[in-house]
């Protein structure tokens, strides 16, 4: 499921009747009248903004003013979020939660995920909050590090940067994995 809808839905929802009569009437600019007054709910409106590329993923300027127009922080907030959080197009050498690499890793690495995660930089503390959070699930803490990493990193976290940290564990197996 796409991320960036599954937000424009969750604001959707959360829309009351007169912030959806705000948000038409700001759209009225860009959008037809008569369109506009078709419009019965804020996924209707999201479509249409998507549909005029007034909106995207990687383009939410625009959302952004219109939520902050009709004093909507909290939306305007999770926005900001969504596009620190990378979920906004990442660069073809950047890892993805669902790419191959990350999954490669973990089928691989098993007990020494740590010494991985501290080649890669992640602080004691962060491993520890993780193996907290997760504590039977070697798996799901070698997942969550690996996420936080990507997170802490943001557009700098680069598969060459896990395939060094693999080889410098002396996971060269599972390196020359990742890289294929």
């Amino acid at each position: 499921m796409d991320p960036f809808l599954t937000l424009l839905h969750s604001f959707s929802s959360s829309l009351s009747d007169s912030e959806l009569s705000s948000l038409k009437f700001l759209c009225r600019g860009k959008i037809g009248k008569r369109k506009l007054e078709s419009v019965q709910s804020g996924g209707e409106l999201f479509s249409i903004l998507l549909e005029q590329q007034l909106i995207a993923s990687d383009k939410v300027s625009f959302l952004e003013a219109l939520l902050e127009s009709i004093k909507r922080e909290d939306l305007v907030s999770q926005l900001k979020q969504f596009v620190e959080e990378g979920e906004v197009r990442a660069p073809d050498d950047q890892p993805d939660v669902h790419e191959k690499p990350i999954e490669v890793i973990c089928e691989n690495v098993g007990r020494d995920w740590k010494m991985l995660m501290r080649k890669l930089g992640i602080s004691e503390v962060k491993m520890e909050r993780i193996v907290a959070a997760n504590p039977f699930n070697l798996q799901e803490q070698l997942v969550q590090s690996l996420r936080e990493w990507q997170k802490w990193k943001g557009r700098d976290a680069k598969v060459t940067d896990l395939v060094k940290a693999l080889r410098g564990c002396n996971m060269n197996l599972v390196a020359d994995t990742v890289e294929q």
